[in-house]
C-alpha cells in the first residue's frame, strides 16, 4: 500500500482448498517487482509463509512454510502490507509474490514468525480467509 496513492479498499476473501504440510530452507523463490496484484474470483493461489523481511525486487526467499492453496471468492487487490487472517487468527503480513508457477498460480508470500505450515496451524479445507488492508508498506529493503 502506498499512502500517497492508495485509499481504502475492501477485503479479498478466499477459501482454503488444500492444506500443505511441508517446509523448506533452500526454496529459492524470488520476489516479483510488484507490490500489488489483482486477483479474480475463482483463481487459486498458493499461500507460503516466510520469515524473510526483504522486499527488494529479486530478493531470494529460501526459508518457507507452506500453508496451502486458496480459491479467491471475493476479487480485489492484494498489497504488500495486507494482513492475512484465517478464521479469527492473524497469520502474518503479505510480503510479496513469486511467479515461478505463473500463469497457473502465484506464490503469495506472507511474513510470519514463527514459520509454520498448514498442519502446524491445524488448517482444514473449507476454512475462510481474508486479506485485510494493512499499514503502508516500508521502502524496499534487502534481507
Amino acid at each position: 500500500m502506498n499512502p500517497h496513492e492508495d485509499g481504502a479498499k475492501r477485503a479479498v476473501t478466499a477459501t482454503l482448498v488444500k492444506v500443505l504440510v511441508h517446509r523448506r530452507t533452500e526454496r529459492g523463490m524470488r520476489l516479483e517487482p510488484f507490490a500489488s496484484r489483482c486477483v479474480r474470483a475463482g483463481e487459486v493461489h498458493e499461500l507460503v509463509l516466510t520469515d524473510h523481511t526483504g522486499t527488494r525486487e529479486g530478493t531470494r526467499i529460501d526459508r518457507v512454510g507452506f500453508l496451502g492453496f486458496a480459491e479467491i471468492t471475493g476479487a480485489g487487490v492484494l498489497d504488500r502490507g495486507d494482513e492475512l487472517w484465517i478464521g479469527s487468527r492473524r497469520v502474518g503480513v503479505l510480503l510479496g509474490f513469486d511467479a515461478c508457477h505463473f500463469p497457473n498460480h502465484y506464490n503469495v508470500l506472507v511474513h510470519a514468525d514463527p514459520l509454520s505450515t498448514g498442519r502446524d496451524l491445524g488448517l482444514t479445507p473449507g476454512e475462510p480467509l481474508l486479506f485485510l488492508q494493512g499499514r503502508p508498506a516500508p521502502e524496499p529493503a534487502a534481507d
